[in-house]
């Protein structure tokens, strides 16, 4: 694992890896599970890899690579959003990364962004790759780019864990860095510009990324911070949200979260 770059090379990957590349500008990055043979299921909006019906999808489609036609992968149905790719396709010419997991709070702390790390621990490889060819047949809801996207969906699959909220799932951690980035950059800005020297600009800045990365550690699902994380079976999630139902129950004190 490495505090700079997650990138791995072709030959290094297993069946059950979460996988990453990010697109121009490194504005988001696109994740799958890779399955070995050289394929990739990874979660999009019908066949798409981003958008949300708002004034952020600008910026987000406009950073998504070009997609040449390809003799190999099976074109998305329209209704499905969960689909299997090549590698080279799901990469688009981008670099290959590897999401890390059970890394240290003092590793996730010092990572720049979102959307690399997670504190929570995998499950066996071969639960990760049964979890994302079920969703591949059974899909895995719709996809929303700030509650259920694409890291999201690799998540679960490598854990089985999701982020419960009433019937709302997911969040994933590069949505707290397109949006808490500036967020939490906008009050040291401001304090810059009362600020008479470079001390306290300095401090203000630190104050800021610190606050920032104490967020991210917050929301991580394996933070143990949230109540709201609980772990699902793959069919228990599709038949719920094939029927639109999904449901946390409060667990007793000191036993595991469930979902009815």
């Amino acid at each position: 694992m490495g505090l700079l770059s997650n990138r791995v090379a072709r030959e290094s990957l297993k069946p059950g890896d979460h996988i990453y590349s990010w697109r121009t500008a490194y504005i988001y990055a696109h994740h799958g599970i890779y399955i070995g043979d050289d394929k990739v299921i990874h979660f999009t909006r019908q066949g798409q890899e981003v958008g949300t019906g708002t004034f952020i999808d600008f910026l987000l489609v406009s950073s998504s690579p070009t997609q040449v036609p390809c003799t190999t992968c099976t074109p998305a149905e329209e209704d499905h959003g969960v689909v299997v790719s090549c590698l080279n396709c799901f990469l688009s010419g981008g670099i290959l990364y590897r999401f890390e997991y059970s890394v240290s709070a003092a590793l996730f702390l010092a990572k720049a962004r979102g959307g690399t790390c997670t504190l929570a621990v995998s499950d066996p490889p071969e639960f990760v790759v049964a979890r994302a060819k079920y969703l591949l047949e059974y899909g895995f809801g719709c996809y929303n780019v700030f509650k259920n996207n694409c890291e999201d969906f690799a998540i679960y699959c490598k854990t089985g864990l999701i982020v419960l909220d009433n019937v709302a799932f997911g969040q994933g951690g590069q949505v707290p860095s397109i949006i808490g980035g500036p967020l939490v950059a906008a009050p040291a800005t401001l304090l810059t510009l009362v600020t008479t020297n470079i001390y306290g600009m300095a401090v203000a800045t630190v104050s800021a990324v610190a606050t920032y990365c104490v967020n991210r550690y917050v929301a991580d699902v394996g933070s143990g911070k949230r109540r709201n994380v609980v772990k699902v079976s793959v069919e228990d999630l599709t038949r719920k949200l094939s029927t639109g139902l999904l449901q946390a129950i409060e667990p007793p004190p000191g036993a595991p979260h469930s979902v009815s």
